[in-house]
């Protein structure tokens, strides 16, 4: 069974920066597409960056273009994203998800989602 959990959250200033990671339990860590997902208090579930399985692709929505970098280490079954020049647009609750379907901006197209994270940014 995969199991994703997300870490790194927590409550930032704007301006700042945060790190979340996300563990990934289970085999075929390495040809799984990942990517990071976020939902705001009364929003839509919205796209914030994925990643091919060898790391050699990447894409960002564009709310994290310029911002957010999305890396993965394969050896650890852990994706990282990286979040800098943070703001109260942020705040949200991140979501890791893994899958075998190709490289995706739909979340649809993710078997494998971790329970969420927190971010929040204050003013």
């Amino acid at each position: 069974q995969v199991q994703l959990v997300e870490s790194g959250g927590g409550l930032v200033q704007a301006g700042g920066s945060l790190r979340l990671s996300c563990v990934v339990s289970g085999r075929d860590f390495s040809s799984y597409y990942m990517g990071w997902f976020r939902r705001a208090p009364g929003k839509e579930r919205e796209f914030v960056a994925n990643i091919a399985p060898r790391g050699f692709g990447t894409s960002n929505g564009d709310s994290a273009k310029g911002r957010f970098t999305i890396s993965r280490d394969n050896n650890k079954n852990t994706v990282y994203l990286q979040m800098n020049s943070l703001t109260p647009e942020d705040t949200a609750v991140y979501y890791c998800a893994g899958g075998t379907r190709g490289w995706s901006s739909v979340a649809e197209d993710y078997d494998h989602w971790g329970r969420g994270i927190q971010v929040t940014v204050s003013s």
